[in-house]
């Protein structure tokens, strides 16, 4: 007598459509077949780019044009309308809309002059420690060698000391004014972007791409601004715009301590230095400011790892 075999049924299409996670464990296509996950993490991704863009332009606008409107004397006193609370209306007509400090005033109008200082001190910090980092980078990922091993240990020993208090010895040296803080600024952050540059390099110089431009006869120079420069610049804007934060940070910081601009060129940092003997009953001066340089900051770094997820998107999990 034959033992009855056991026969696997097929799962039907009725089975098939209850299980929306399938086999594979994979999640279900939209109409255009890309995986549901993915498209949400694109949607999520785009609405913060979009929203700290919007918040940066906010205040880049600001910058330019609050200071027109807001005609502000960094010089000026007015005694008879010091530590007013927002939303005074100030004997010239005007709305003090985020108060007045010790000297009569007004914070918005220190404020929008304080954002033009810092984003101008940050762009050209950037700038020039972009310079700086690329082409050292470069120099060392491209040729290697001894210049690489020298170049390096010279980004490691820097990268022993704290950037914020070689910051603060350098900008006690140079004195107080708005060059030497975007050279201060500048001597402590090229190493990240030679860093960024020395590794994207290694991984370019030998692909295929580069090897067969070698091959047609490309010199150096050729080769490293048309050929490893542009597919690199997706990592090193990704940096750019995560050190932008970081730098305006660092500009505050040291106008708070005395080492960045000078008492003539109001600042972030300078405004929130004034106002510390007076948060008991004036917390405006201090507080308002320091809200706004966090909102800035933090949308600099939203905007930074946005950037990082959508042009590399391996780190999307990390």
């Amino acid at each position: 007598m034959d033992r009855p075999t056991e026969q696997v049924l097929p799962q039907s299409a009725g089975e098939a459509a209850d299980d929306p996670i399938g086999p594979a464990g994979d999640l279900p296509p939209d109409d255009a077949g890309r995986p549901t996950a993915g498209r949400t993490r694109g949607k999520i991704g785009q609405v913060r780019i979009i929203a700290s863009l919007s918040v940066i332009a906010l205040y880049v606008v600001a910058a330019v044009v609050g200071p027109i409107l807001l005609k502000y004397d960094p010089v000026a006193t007015d005694l008879g309308s010091r530590l007013k609370p927002p939303g005074t209306l100030l004997p010239g007509g005007h709305t003090a809309v985020f108060g007045t400090d010790q000297v009569g005033q007004d914070v918005l109008a220190q404020m929008m002059q304080g954002a033009r200082v810092s984003i101008t001190v940050g762009v050209a910090t950037l700038v020039l420690a972009g310079v700086i980092g690329v082409t050292t980078g470069i120099a060392a990922g491209y040729f290697g060698g001894w210049l690489d091993a020298v170049l390096m240990r010279l980004a490691d020993v820097q990268l022993t000391f704290p950037s914020i208090l070689l910051a603060i010895f350098v900008a006690s040296i140079l004195g107080p004014s708005v060059g030497n803080v975007v050279i201060v600024l500048a001597i402590s952050n090229w190493v990240t972007f030679a860093r960024v540059t020395r590794s994207q390099v290694l991984g370019l110089k030998n692909r295929d791409f580069v090897d067969a431009t070698r091959t047609l006869g490309a010199r150096t120079w050729h080769l490293v601004t048309r050929s490893i420069l542009p597919s690199m610049m997706a990592p090193i804007l990704v940096v750019a715009t995560v050190e932008l934060g970081h730098v305006v940070l660092a500009e505050a910081s040291l106008s708070f301590l005395g080492l960045g601009t000078p008492a003539s060129t109001p600042s972030w940092g300078m405004t929130i230095a004034n106002g510390r003997n007076y948060l008991s009953n004036a917390w405006w001066i201090s507080t308002i400011p320091g809200i706004g340089l966090a909102i800035l900051v933090i949308s600099f770094g939203v905007l930074g790892d946005a950037l990082r997820d959508r042009f590399d998107p391996r780190l999307r999990s990390m």
